[in-house]
C-alpha cells in the first residue's frame, strides 16, 4: 500500500504528458467567491443601501476584450439585501479602485470627483506647455505670486491669534494663590466647626446626670459607709430580712447571750499573794475571756472555783 502524502510521484518510463486530456472550458466561465462590497452604494430599485465591508456571496467573470497592461479585468455579479436586484461592478487597475456598473450608485466620492478634476486640469496645463514657452512663464510667475500670497496671509493669521492671545502669568499666579488661601481658609473653618461640636457634646454627657430637683441628687449619691474597724464587716449581718426578724423575736422570748463587755463588770481580781496554782487558774480565764466572745461551760467552772479559792484564802487570814 502507497502512501497517501508524499512529495514525489512515480512517473513510468512511457509517460506521455501530450496524451493527458484537457478540459475545455470557456472563457467567460463564472466562479462563486466571497467579497466585501469594496464602496458605499445605494441600490437604483428600492434604494436600500449597501455600505463599505458587507460581505457577499458574488459571481467573478474575466471581462472580455479589455485588458489594461496586460492585466485582465474582473466583473463581479451581488444581488441586493432587500429586493435581490442584480448589482454589478468591476475592477479598474488604472486607478488601483473599483467601478460601479449597474443596478445602484455609489456613494461618498466628493473625494475622488475633486482628484479627476485636479488631474484633469494639470493635464491641460502640460499640453499647453508642451508647445508655448511664453505659457510656461506666465504659469511660473502666477505660481510664485500665489506662494507669497499664501505666506502672507499665514504670516497675518499668526499675528492675530498672538494679539488676541495674550497671557497674564501673573494674574494666572494671583488666582491661583487667592484660590489656595480660599481652600485653606475653608480647611480651617470645617476644624474650628468639628471642634466646637465635639466640645459641647462632651458638655451635653456631662450635663446628663444633673437635674433641677433636690431629691433627685440625693438619690442618686451613695451614703458612704464609715467602718472604724476591718473585722466590721464580719459583723454585718448577710442573712435577709426574714432570718433577721426570726433572731430578733428569739431574743425577745428566750434572751440574749452576754458578750465579753458585760461579763467583764461582775469579776474582779484583787492584787495579793496567792498561790501560783490559783494564779495560772485565774489568767487562764482572762485569757479565755479575751479570746471569746461568749462564755463557755469551762470558762463558767473555772470562774466559781476561783471564787471559791479566794473566799477561803480571806477566812484563813481573818482566822490569823
Amino acid at each position: 500500500m502507497s502512501e497517501r502524502k508524499v512529495l514525489n510521484k512515480y512517473y513510468p518510463p512511457d509517460f506521455d504528458p501530450a496524451k493527458i486530456p484537457k478540459l475545455k472550458l470557456p472563457k467567460d466561465r463564472q466562479y462563486v467567491v466571497r467579497l466585501m462590497a469594496p464602496f458605499n452604494m445605494r441600490c437604483k430599485t428600492c434604494g436600500e443601501y449597501i455600505y463599505k465591508g458587507k460581505k457577499f456571496n458574488a459571481r467573478k467573470e474575466t471581462v472580455q476584450n479589455e485588458v489594461y497592461l496586460g492585466l485582465p479585468i474582473f466583473r463581479f455579479y451581488i444581488k441586493c439585501t432587500r429586493c435581490l436586484a442584480e448589482i454589478t461592478f468591476k475592477t479598474d487597475p488604472e486607478n488601483t479602485d473599483y467601478t460601479m456598473e449597474h443596478g445602484a450608485t455609489r456613494n461618498f466620492q466628493a473625494e475622488k470627483l475633486l482628484e479627476e478634476e485636479e488631474k484633469r486640469m494639470q493635464k491641460e496645463r502640460e499640453e499647453e506647455e508642451l508647445n508655448n514657452p511664453m505659457k510656461v512663464l506666465e504659469n511660473r510667475t502666477k505660481d510664485s505670486k500665489l506662494e507669497m500670497e499664501v505666506l502672507e496671509n499665514l504670516q497675518e493669521l499668526k499675528e492675530l491669534n498672538q494679539r488676541q492671545a495674550n497671557v497674564d502669568f501673573e494674574a494666572m499666579l494671583k488666582q491661583y494663590k487667592e484660590f489656595e488661601e480660599e481652600q485653606k481658609r475653608k480647611e480651617q473653618e470645617e476644624d474650628e466647626e468639628e471642634m466646637k461640636a465635639m466640645l459641647e457634646q462632651a458638655q451635653n454627657r456631662r450635663l446628663l446626670p444633673d437635674s433641677d430637683s433636690d431629691e433627685e441628687p440625693e438619690k442618686s449619691r451613695p451614703k458612704a459607709v464609715v467602718q472604724t474597724k476591718p473585722t466590721d464587716i464580719l459583723q454585718e449581718d448577710p442573712q435577709p430580712q426574714s432570718k433577721k426578724l426570726k433572731m430578733e423575736t428569739w431574743e425577745r422570748s428566750v434572751g440574749k447571750l452576754n458578750t465579753k463587755a458585760q461579763l467583764a463588770g461582775l469579776v474582779t481580781v484583787k492584787k495579793q499573794k496567792t498561790d501560783p496554782a490559783l494564779d495560772n487558774g485565774t489568767e487562764n480565764q482572762v485569757t479565755t475571756g479575751n479570746c471569746s466572745s461568749f462564755p463557755t461551760a469551762t470558762d463558767t467552772t473555772t470562774s466559781s472555783l476561783s471564787l471559791l479559792g479566794a473566799y477561803s484564802d480571806s477566812e484563813d487570814s481573818a482566822s490569823d
